[in-house]
């Protein structure tokens, strides 16, 4: 379903499919996927890490993951991050394995930010299943407001055209240019939250007409 919305008008540009395709990969990589039979802890384990997630109880409250998912997502997390958070360089490590061709440490960066949602130079286990759950998981608009953090790099609650440039450095400048105008529709200029969603739906919209 979201690889049809977004096919046509460059919407795929957004980011959601290659948000959700890395998210993914990234779970692979850190052997998060590999859903074994073997026996977990009831509790996650905690006095081996540096950084404490919060309780079971809690995340599954606060995600769609069950009890026994983040069970294993967390001894994937703790196996490769013994101390219980990512920084920026490993998390960028991880991203170029997937997507060696050009320089992915540019996008890597803007998307550990959107990861790191407390802006302290780390992404713990919370962080990462937070974001994980919205986007393997969340409703469109979920998934929308999480893409539109992830461009909104300043966290003033607008996407400016250099702010788009910045993430989209693959993309040629006249497309996003067109993109950017396309959700710019008052022309002040700057995309808000409201313009962007609405933007992506009526596309998305336009997209299911046409079939």
């Amino acid at each position: 379903m979201l690889s049809a919305i977004w096919e046509t008008e460059g919407l795929q540009t957004v980011g959601i499919v290659v948000l959700v395709f890395a998210s993914i990969k990234l779970l692979h990589l850190l052997g998060l996927i590999s859903f074994s039979e073997d026996s977990v802890e009831d509790e996650l384990e905690l006095s081996t890490v540096r950084h404490r997630p919060e309780g079971l109880e809690q995340l599954e409250a606060q995600t769609s993951f069950s009890r026994k998912e983040l069970q294993i997502l967390y001894r994937g997390f703790k196996n490769e991050c013994p101390s219980g958070v990512v920084n920026e360089e490993t998390f960028k490590d991880i991203y170029a394995q997937f997507f060696p061709q050009g320089d992915a440490s540019t996008y890597a960066h803007f998307l550990f930010n959107a990861f790191d949602t407390d802006h302290n130079g780390s992404v713990s286990f919370e962080d990462f299943v937070m974001g994980l759950s919205i986007l393997l998981r969340g409703t469109i608009q979920e998934k929308l407001n999480w893409a539109f953090n992830l461009y909104d790099i300043n966290k003033d609650g607008y996407i400016t055209k250099e702010e788009m440039l910045d993430i989209m450095k693959e993309t040629p400048r006249q497309h996003v240019e067109v993109f950017f105008q396309k959700m710019d529709k008052n022309k002040d200029g700057v995309v808000t939250i409201d313009e962007f969603i609405d933007c992506c739906q009526n596309c998305a919209m336009q997209t299911f007409d046409h079939r």
